[in-house]
């Protein structure tokens, strides 16, 4: 009986009443703000550079496409590039396919 006595005192007792919930709501609250300062915000200024750097291309820039091909653009459309790859073979390529390396976007 002692032993069961000291192992619930040990235990110490949960907060109760109006404000018990307070710590549990004050730790989610620090993880969304965690996750936004070094996940959520960083990954979007980094499509927004992206972005920039896509929209900043005019024709005849030099290219690479995620897929390794790399042209020089003869036309640029809504949502695509069209980009000569020899001297009569051109491409139509999505405007997201186009990549950069890190150097380029900074």
């Amino acid at each position: 009986m002692n032993l069961l006595l000291i192992l619930l005192q040990a235990q110490g007792q949960k907060p109760t009443g109006p404000m018990s919930w307070l710590p549990t709501v004050g730790m989610i609250v620090l993880l969304i703000v965690i996750f936004y300062f070094f996940m959520i915000r960083p990954q979007k200024k980094q499509r927004e550079k992206l972005q920039a750097a896509r929209d900043a291309l005019t024709k005849g820039d030099k290219v690479v496409t995620a897929g390794g091909i790399h042209g020089k653009i003869v036309e640029i459309r809504d949502q695509t590039f069209v980009i000569a790859v020899e001297d009569n073979t051109h491409i139509e390529v999505e405007k997201s396919a186009i990549t950069f390396n890190e150097a380029a976007l900074k």
